[in-house]
């Protein structure tokens, strides 16, 4: 798959955002290797419970952290000690703030340099998110508060792991405005609307339509509203007898390769789920990721696309990658993408927005 350069996105390699790296399962007081962004990391939880990543490589002499199942180090439960990680190696440890604070050998204070990289983490909604910029800078927009997680009448998301990807993220992000694979690809029919809206960080797809299987034939059309939050975190409801609010979170490994998850939530009668509401949510997420495969399996099986051949009926393909430049350039110029971006554009060639109204 093409590089970012190939796409001409910007300066960096990577975008700058949220972006998930594992469930809540994912991280335990037994550390896990990962890798995002072109590095070996490796996430750990806490005794305190709290969650941490932090660079694969100890700064003494390169050991892997967490790739280690024989030292005394792990077979002692040393590994992690509080919110401490120890190499499996020498026995190096490093605080939550990535510094080296003890060496059982040696009398002499740890070395300053001796630091490991370290990156902002939340857990929320059963996820662990990272905060990545290359420039090194705090968050400047709030990770989403995902509200109907654990509240009454919902069944919360299992997450569905789709594994790496040989693809460009901006052939993921292209599907906010790709209003011609709808019917082809998903179902889609009778459009009533399609419109997005850019929005600073964010991007905003609403579409109505009927559906060959969700609606059938002659069935109410159906509403999603779907929008990204950054570049890499998108959500999706879907109004209608059980309400649905869907996931999709995807984040680089390296560049033109991506990790890619996919979650469901169902809002049933009963305040507290029963276990046929649960099952029943189960099914509902089952759809979801059987409908999220089909595109899944187009990116899987097709070339880069750097310059999309845009028609009459495309949606705003030159709009949605001005708008993601602003992730993979300094955070100075964001502004000046925005402002070429941001708007509300309606896509002809539905019910709403017929040819007829075209000049």
């Amino acid at each position: 798959m093409a590089t970012t350069a190939e796409y001409g996105l910007g300066e960096h390699m990577f975008p700058r955002g949220w972006f998930m790296v594992g469930t809540s399962e994912d991280a335990t007081t037994v550390p896990k290797a990962v890798r995002f962004f072109g590095e070996d990391m490796v996430l750990y939880r806490g005794e305190s419970g709290r969650v941490f990543l932090v660079e694969a490589y100890c700064p003494h002499m390169g050991t892997h952290l967490a790739n280690n199942s024989t030292s005394y180090v792990i077979t002692d439960k040393e590994h992690v000690e509080g919110d401490n990680i120890r190499c499996p190696y020498h026995g190096w440890r490093f605080g939550p703030d990535g510094q080296c604070n003890d060496i059982p050998y040696s009398p002499a204070p740890p070395p300053k340099k001796a630091c490991l990289k370290n990156w902002q983490v939340e857990e929320k909604a059963g996820c662990i998110w990272m905060w990545h910029d290359e420039e090194g800078g705090e968050p400047e927009y709030d990770l989403p508060n995902f509200e109907m997680y654990d509240q009454p009448h919902w069944v919360n998301w299992e997450i569905d792991v789709l594994g790496e990807l040989d693809c460009h993220p901006q052939e993921v992000v292209d599907n906010m405005v790709d209003k011609g694979h709808l019917g082809p690809v998903h179902g889609s029919m009778d459009m009533v609307l399609f419109e997005n809206v850019f929005d600073d960080h964010c991007i905003r797809q609403i579409l109505t339509a009927g559906h060959k299987t969700l609606a059938g034939s002659g069935g109410e059309p159906m509403t999603n509203d779907t929008w990204y939050t950054g570049p890499g975190i998108l959500q999706s409801v879907m109004i209608g007898e059980f309400p649905s609010h869907m996931l999709i979170a995807h984040t680089p490994v390296d560049d033109g390769r991506i990790t890619v998850w996919h979650a469901l939530m169902v809002k049933v009668a009963n305040q507290t789920p029963t276990e046929e509401d649960v099952a029943m949510a189960r099914g509902y997420q089952q759809a979801s990721l059987a409908a999220f495969s089909q595109d899944f399996e187009i990116w899987a099986n097709k070339r880069p696309c750097l310059n999309p051949m845009m028609v009459k009926g495309d949606g705003p393909f030159d709009k949605l990658r001005i708008w993601y430049r602003q992730f993979f350039n300094p955070r100075a110029r964001a502004g000046e993408f925005q402002k070429r971006a941001n708007g509300k554009y309606v896509s002809r060639g539905t019910i709403n927005d017929p040819w007829d109204q075209v000049a």
